[in-house]
């Protein structure tokens, strides 16, 4: 058995291929010749670790990786990733073949969504419409009626009439700073992001009290108590273009530490200091799946084209109708 059989055998366990590659690769000009091959795209989040982020076709938040992959005519998608992101680019291109570096890239806010508990709890309140975040699995968008994300859920809760009642899932605190910003009573799911909660508000205090003139901003995945004292609250591409345009020079950024490197290419003058967590031995700002991706994954990937992502058939009809909800709303 070859080291590449062997790998391809490992796969489901390992999540990636296993194999070595040259101690001289050029991980960048192989990632380049292949695409251009293959005629492959390849989409990154601003959670990725810099390089990958470097040499994606396009860096962005979840919704604009949606809209990306909504309308891509490569033959592959390559979705440097979480795999709900990769999952959602396979049911907007069901023909299409989509790889994902890491297939145990997940994401702890999806996981605190189980389907079969969700499905208990919706049959509870036959009456509630479902407006369900973009970080969950194929199967929870499939028991929603409309998918949302943090740069465009304010939009989407205003569109429904208020006389309908709402289940917002699976982020209580993306859920409660809605509520607080629409005047909407929703039921909320109590499912949470552990990067978003890892903030220490007393040490951000500090930090703050210790940076005069200094902006806290924050993603609304982040708890109550952070949000209150947040001079600005957006999704991460808000984040971003508030940083650009905002005439402060200092910021203390409360989401997920990947996205400074976006916020210095596009504000190379702006002082950047990443929020600080409760956990001195962690370096719990960073989210552990989006790192899983490396650039020698990527590679590997795309040059045997696996891992790749598969929803079942039924199961995507089902799920792309709430996403081309959102797709319409956006």
């Amino acid at each position: 058995m070859t080291t590449l059989e062997k790998a391809k055998k490992n796969l489901q366990e390992k999540g990636f291929l296993d194999v070595k590659t040259s101690k001289n690769i050029d991980y960048i000009e192989e990632i380049n010749k292949l695409r251009k091959e293959k005629n492959a795209i390849i989409l990154a989040h601003y959670y990725q670790e810099n390089a990958i982020q470097d040499i994606a076709d396009f860096v962005g938040d979840s919704l604009a990786l949606a809209q990306e992959a909504a309308k891509t005519s490569a033959d592959i998608i390559v979705f440097a990733g979480v795999h709900f992101m990769a999952e959602t680019a396979k049911i907007l291109n069901p023909s299409k073949k989509v790889l994902l570096p890491d297939l145990k890239a997940g994401c702890s806010l999806a996981d605190s969504c189980p389907p079969n508990e969700f499905a208990a709890f919706k049959k509870l309140y036959p009456n509630h419409l479902v407006v369900s975040y973009v970080n969950t699995s194929a199967e929870i968008k499939a028991l929603t009626d409309i998918v949302c994300t943090s740069s465009n859920a304010e939009k989407i809760i205003n569109s429904i009439p208020k006389e309908q009642p709402i289940i917002f899932a699976p982020d209580r605190n993306l859920g409660a700073w809605l509520i607080k910003k629409t005047g909407r009573d929703m039921l909320l799911w109590d499912g949470a992001c552990m990067v978003h909660e890892a903030f220490s508000i007393d040490k951000i205090l500090k930090l703050y009290a210790e940076n005069p003139g200094a902006e806290i901003i924050a993603h609304p995945e982040s708890q109550a108590h952070l949000l209150k004292v947040a001079k600005y609250v957006g999704s991460t591409s808000g984040l971003l273009n508030y940083v650009k345009t905002s005439k402060a020079n200092t910021f203390i950024v409360a989401t997920e530490v990947g996205i400074l490197h976006k916020m210095r290419q596009v504000a190379p003058t702006k002082i950047l200091i990443p929020a600080p967590v409760d956990d001195d031995n962690c370096n719990c700002s960073e989210c552990f799946y989006m790192k899983m991706n490396t650039m020698k994954k990527l590679y590997l990937c795309l040059k045997h084209e696996l891992p790749f992502v598969e929803v079942e058939e039924e199961l995507s009809k089902k799920a792309l109708v709430s996403i081309e909800r959102m797709l319409e709303l956006s």
